[in-house]
């Protein structure tokens, strides 16, 4: 083995890999950067934006046919814009229960959870009858609707 190939042989690049030529060291220095920021969060969105992304889409799927996102937007159900700290039953112009505009009931993380679990245990007499039992795809909706039109 001549000293140039035993040089190359023993080199290690900063990851801790040996190498067997200065071509091979320079793909394997990419792969460990690429990996070094994929785990750092720099290649790949970040979890809050992948939830804000399946909240969209489960928002659409479980909601959108029954309620808008922009004010004025009222379908079946009222629009869900600024829907955060609103008291339930009082936008205008929507098809609002009776029940659902004597509940008392402001709209938060907690209080949308428990109505779009079972909307009919929490206001009996609502007129929505479509709940989302998985709690997972529950947080996911809440999550867009806070961060996407609570403003």
């Amino acid at each position: 083995m001549s000293h140039s190939q035993a040089t190359t042989r023993s080199h290690v690049v900063s990851a801790g890999v040996a190498t067997a030529s200065p071509a091979m060291s320079i793909t394997r220095a990419r792969a460990f950067l690429a990996a070094l920021l994929a785990a750092a969060g720099l290649l790949m969105p970040d979890a809050a934006s992948a939830q804000q992304a399946d909240g969209e889409r489960l928002f659409r799927q479980r909601c959108g046919a029954c309620h808008g996102l922009e004010p004025g937007q009222n379908r079946a159900g009222p629009h869900l814009s600024g829907v955060i700290g609103r008291t339930a039953g009082s936008v205008e112009g929507a098809r609002n229960s009776a029940a659902l505009r004597e509940s008392g009931i402001v709209w938060d993380g907690g209080t949308l959870d428990t109505f779009l679990e079972a909307p009919r245990q929490m206001v009996p007499g609502t007129s929505m009858t479509v709940g989302v039992p998985n709690a997972a795809q529950r947080a996911a909706i809440i999550g867009y609707l806070e961060g996407a039109v609570a403003q």
